[in-house]
């Protein structure tokens, strides 16, 4: 990997694009320190103690920017909530359905759908803020006009990252909204190390602190292996091509393969399932709600800070159950509608490919679709290790919840992966021309 990054470097056109990513990545970390006119920024970090982790993953994947009310706070999670909805509806809408398979063109025009409804979400979650938030005492001034300002700029932060994101796509490396996120997430790691310095290291002897660190990086090697294994797991599907005879040579009669990634809804079922459930907390801190009544008890089984708790109230996890079943449930969903059997075993069989054994058609289609239902539970069950192992971990320590959980790994180790996939793919481009050029 450092040989190829050396390489990769001695390339002009791909130092420039990495020069310009991280250039890009200093602005938005520069971002995240500018608060929010008119705002006191101490409140939410108050708040974010009070509630006892609720806000955690959102601010984590903020890059803090949530707990210092930056006008980067909304980050682009309106982005992540857009594309997945512009997703969704391409199965349920005809016309966004032609666009998907139009190409480039449509496939632009999907984009153009997307930033617009990012604005609009901006939009109404930067009011939620905006009047749930400063009824609480963030805005120093509650008026509609100390409103209106907060509503503006944390829109116009989500809008700016997200160009900044389908710039760093066109002119730096990789997908540029995942670096947005990779860098918020990593930005966390040295308030995490903090965290365990505090609970575990601070006043002890040499010896505890040696043994906390060795046991610390295990974990993280562990569960970074694990993901990096989860992630690039595959299930190889055989196909064979039918010989083909012109004249006096014969074409095709190839061996290939389809590729079904154990993981192939990747961590999007996370991110539904702790939306889903952090989404009726957040909706009761605006309106401050009772926990002591039978429906904040309700409510306090959602947050995952109260899950693994040694001396908790047993049924709080209850809401772990749940995550679990939510992660299960929307990866087989969010696969089945990326993923047709049946229009996979069409093109097969338009190209005169078959799998060995099975007849073309719909034989095919269900065969793809019971292999498809093995790999996607093991995949789902995976991921819940990954995002469940961190939450018991730290609910037995009783610590506070780290940012840099199952989740934020699961997300850096893909986004990474992804980045030096790129990378290599433009030094082979670069090597093909050299070749073609000679």
């Amino acid at each position: 990997m450092f040989k190829m990054l050396k390489n990769a470097l001695a390339v002009k056109e791909i130092r420039t694009r990495l020069l310009f990513t991280l250039g890009m990545l200093v602005v938005i970390r520069f971002g995240s320190m500018l608060p929010v006119p008119g705002t006191d920024a101490s409140v939410v970090s108050a708040l974010m103690n009070t509630t006892d982790g609720i806000f955690g993953f959102f601010n984590s994947i903020t890059g803090g920017s949530f707990e210092s009310f930056s006008i980067f706070a909304l980050s682009i999670t309106p982005y992540i909530t857009s594309s997945i909805i512009i997703q969704l509806l391409t199965i349920a809408i005809p016309r966004l359905e032609e666009l998907h398979k139009e190409g480039e063109e449509g496939r632009r025009k999907l984009a153009e759908y997307t930033r617009y409804l990012t604005v609009v979400l901006a939009l109404i979650e930067a009011v939620a803020m905006a009047i749930g938030f400063g009824r609480q005492g963030l805005l120093t001034h509650y008026t509609w006009y100390n409103v209106i300002v907060v509503v503006i700029a944390l829109t116009a932060g989500s809008a700016v990252l997200m160009w900044i994101g389908e710039r760093i796509t066109e002119s730096g490396v990789g997908n540029g909204i995942s670096i947005v996120l990779l860098i918020n997430i990593l930005s966390r790691i040295p308030s995490d190390m903090s965290v365990i310095y505090e609970r575990f290291m601070k006043g002890k002897n040499t010896a505890m602190q040696f043994i906390t660190v060795i046991i610390t990086a295990v974990i993280i090697i562990a569960i970074v292996a694990f993901v990096v294994v989860l992630n690039d797991a595959v299930r190889r599907i055989p196909v064979q091509y039918a010989q083909k005879m012109q004249g006096r040579r014969s074409y095709g009669g190839r061996g290939s393969h389809i590729p079904l990634k154990v993981n192939t809804a990747g961590v999007i079922p996370v991110i539904f399932a702790s939306s889903l459930l952090t989404f009726p907390l957040v909706i009761a801190q605006f309106f401050n709600v009772d926990y002591a009544s039978v429906g904040g008890r309700i409510l306090l089984c959602l947050n995952s800070s109260n899950w693994c708790r040694i001396g908790a109230p047993w049924y709080y996890n209850i809401g772990l159950i749940v995550y679990i079943a939510l992660i299960i449930l929307f990866a087989y969903y969010y696969t089945y509608i990326t993923f047709n059997p049946l229009e996979i075993a069409n093109n097969l069989k338009k190209q005169g490919g078959f799998i060995p054994g099975m007849r073309p058609g719909k034989p095919t289609s269900d065969y793809l679709q019971k292999v498809l239902r093995y790999i996607i539970f093991i995949g789902a069950c995976g991921l819940t290790i990954a995002c469940v192992l961190p939450i018991l971990i730290t609910g037995l320590l009783s610590m506070s919840r780290l940012s840099f959980t199952g989740t934020s790994m699961i997300i850096v180790v893909g986004v990474v992966l992804e980045t030096l996939k790129a990378v290599e793919s433009m030094m082979m481009v670069r090597n093909y021309k050299g070749f073609l050029n000679n």
